[in-house]
This record gives C-alpha cells, sequence and structure tokens, in this order.
C-alpha cells in the first residue's frame, strides 16, 4: 500500500524540482525528503525520478503517479483548511424536518438561495408532523424542524431541543362563498355549530388545535374530511362540503369560490424553527438566517385576512 506521507514528499518534488526545494516547502531535511523517495520507488517497484542537474526530473513512471499525488495532496488540503475554520464552513449534509405548509411556503425559497450561496451544502428535506419530527430531532436523525404551535395548544418542546419563532400568523375560517356565514366581515367561534369540517389528520397539532379551540366554546367538532394538505381541504371547502381552519401561509394568492372569514376571538398559529440546544453548526446558522428572510418576505407580500 502506497502510504500517505510519502505521496505528499514525492507530489512537493514534482512541483518543486528538486530535493532540496520540497525539504524547504515540507519543513523537512534533504534526506529525509530523499528517504521517503526512495521508499515510495520500492512500494511501486519502479523508479520515479532521476538526476538533473542539481535537481531532478520524472520519469515516465513519476508523471502518471505525480497528477494522482498532486490531487491528494489538493484534497488533503482542502480537509486541513475545512478542519482548521470547522466554525465557519457551511458544508455537508443538513437534514432538514417540516411541516407540510411550511414546506410549500417558505422552503423551496429557502433551498435554492442555499444551494446559490453555499454550493458545498447537501441538504435534505422531510415533510411530516411535530409528533414524529421531533423525536427524530432529539434522536440526532435530523438537525433542524420547522414546527407549528397553536396558540390555543402549544406544542411542547423536548429536553435538549430550543426554538427560535420563524413568524406568527392568523388563522381564518375558510368557508365557500354560498355558505349562510360568507357575508360576514368576521365570524365568532359561538356561531361554528352544527358545521361539516375539514381538517388535518387526528393527532396532528393542527387538528387537535381546531377541536380544543371549538369545545372551549361548547361548539360540538364534527371532522368528516381528514386530509394534511391545505390545498386539498380548500377544494373540499369550495365544493360546499365542509368549512376549515386554516393559517394565512396555507392560503394561495387567489381560490375560488372560497371565502376566509377572521373568527372572535381570534386564533393564531407560530411557525418556528427547531435546533438542538448545543451551539449552532454553520450549516443551521445559514438556514435561519435564510428562513428569517424569507418568512420576512412571505409576511410582507401575504394579504391580511379578509373576506372575499
Amino acid at each position: 500500500m502506497i502510504g500517505w506521507d510519502r505521496l505528499r514528499v514525492f507530489a512537493a518534488v514534482a512541483e518543486r524540482g528538486s530535493i532540496a526545494a520540497a525539504a524547504e516547502q515540507l519543513h523537512i531535511t534533504g534526506p529525509a525528503v530523499s528517504q521517503h523517495l526512495r521508499k515510495l520507488e520500492r512500494e511501486v517497484r519502479c523508479q520515479l525520478v532521476e538526476p538533473d542537474g542539481r535537481g531532478v526530473r520524472l520519469t515516465a513512471a513519476g508523471r502518471v503517479l505525480a497528477g494522482s499525488a498532486r490531487s491528494m495532496a489538493d484534497t488533503a488540503s482542502v480537509a486541513e483548511r475545512d478542519l482548521a475554520t470547522i466554525d465557519e464552513v457551511v458544508a455537508g449534509p443538513l437534514r432538514i424536518g417540516a411541516v407540510a405548509s411550511a414546506v410549500r411556503a417558505l422552503l423551496p425559497d429557502v433551498l435554492r438561495a442555499l444551494a446559490a450561496s453555499h454550493p458545498r451544502l447537501e441538504p435534505w428535506l422531510r415533510d411530516g408532523e411535530v409528533k414524529e419530527l421531533l423525536p427524530a430531532l432529539r434522536a440526532g436523525q435530523l438537525d433542524a424542524v420547522i414546527m407549528e404551535s397553536w396558540d390555543v395548544r402549544p406544542a411542547p418542546l423536548p429536553s435538549g431541543v430550543r426554538a427560535t419563532r420563524l413568524l406568527t400568523e392568523d388563522v381564518v375560517l375558510a368557508v365557500d362563498d354560498r355558505h349562510p356565514l360568507a357575508g360576514q366581515p368576521a365570524v365568532s367561534v359561538n356561531q361554528l355549530h352544527r358545521q361539516s369540517w375539514t381538517s388535518c389528520p387526528a393527532d396532528t397539532e393542527a387538528h387537535v388545535a381546531v377541536v380544543q379551540m371549538l369545545r372551549q366554546h361548547g361548539v360540538h367538532v364534527d371532522i368528516r374530511y381528514q386530509v394534511a394538505d391545505y390545498s386539498t381541504q380548500l377544494s373540499l371547502v369550495a365544493a360546499g362540503l365542509a368549512v376549515a381552519m386554516i393559517p394565512r401561509t396555507g392560503r394561495p394568492a387567489t381560490m375560488a369560490g372560497v371565502r376566509f372569514l377572521p373568527c372572535d376571538p381570534p386564533a393564531t398559529r407560530t411557525l418556528s424553527l427547531a435546533t438542538p440546544a448545543a451551539p449552532a453548526t454553520p450549516p443551521i446558522r445559514a438556514l435561519t438566517t435564510e428562513l428569517q428572510r424569507a418568512t420576512t418576505q412571505l409576511i410582507r407580500n401575504t394579504p391580511p385576512p379578509t373576506a372575499g
């Protein structure tokens, strides 16, 4: 097996053209360089250099090996530089988990920006619910999670995890434009008796929050359609089959046949970035920066909840 130390010495000799110059570059003695060369030639079983005046020149075999030696030396140099500046390098895998609405509203823009600014970063994305994503983060299977937490039912954080708030948004009632409540400027939760609902699947943060909010006001909850995607929920609303509670970022720019009505009392949902409580790595700091930029832009471009 070819030893790395001897390849490193050979790469310096091939670059500098003499034993003495290579020794100066590597901060070792000339005899040490010569010894490495002799051992390398025994390992590869061929002559790699030959005398050339006061220096040396590569043999045919030496020229073949020199390219690989230079490539390995360059790779080692990059690795040493990365390790020396490990607190600054944004590179390597970044395993992100996120609730589906955050994936749709935020992450395409964020991932595109990260790819442009940090080409050596390798993002990996998984969507899911808070109840499964946070344990995966706690177990070290994910590096960061974009989670949701509703004001009527705050999501608990496990130990060893911290959350950075990204945005807090209004949650509005969606009804079809033929619904008896469609013409009101706002709707009291007490008016929501005898409604058929569509919501996220049972045991998700959104489902539990909607159920808890309605029950706090004595409203019987009849959730007939459980679907994870807000766009699908709104299609059911537009068809007159159900009503729904939709976060501001879950609203499309336009939705024919649907009215969005503020609720009284108002409900809110917060999106946060959950990460390990240990000091943030460069990839996580880069992700946090881009998410904060994207949420600021999203809030600026999303219309407020009004009827129509």
